[in-house]
């Protein structure tokens, strides 16, 4: 299930911070350590200033210290042929990571409580990747991660 690159949809996803549980995407970006992974929780809310925000792919802009990657709507991202209904993005700075024990324990039945939504093609998970390793909003520690 945590195979980076996979787009998992967790229905409900239960948030680390507290905020209340909704339907998700989540990225799986990196399995490290035998026990955590490392990932990316797409969004449709669109925080990109105006100027740039027909962009899609890697959008970097240090003087907003905002780094952000861009599938636009209905791109076809991954091996399966799927695609985001909506214009997502995955925000630098939103990168997490994850303890696979916890996750495996909250979410017990695929098909039930999660869905593998497909593994993104592999150009686009290296586009992605380069982009969040190249950018000043990410944390180091995650960049090193990747």
């Amino acid at each position: 299930m945590f195979e980076q690159g996979n787009i998992i949809y967790f229905d409900p996803f239960y948030f680390k911070n507290g905020n209340p549980a909704k339907s998700k995407f989540f990225v799986v970006l990196k399995f490290f350590e035998g026990k955590s992974i490392l990932a990316s929780l797409p969004t449709s809310k669109d925080f990109i200033p105006t100027a740039h925000e027909n962009i899609q792919g890697c959008v970097e802009l240090p003087e907003s210290n905002l780094n952000c990657y861009v599938f636009a709507q209905n791109q076809i991202i991954t091996t399966c042929g799927k695609s985001f209904k909506l214009r997502t993005h995955l925000y630098g700075h939103l990168i997490d990571t994850y303890e696979v024990d916890l996750l495996n324990e909250l979410y017990q039945n695929e098909g039930t409580d999660y869905e593998i939504f497909g593994k993104l093609k592999h150009d686009v998970f290296m586009e992605l990747i380069n982009c969040f390793k190249k950018s000043k909003s990410v944390k180091r520690k995650y960049k090193t991660i990747l």
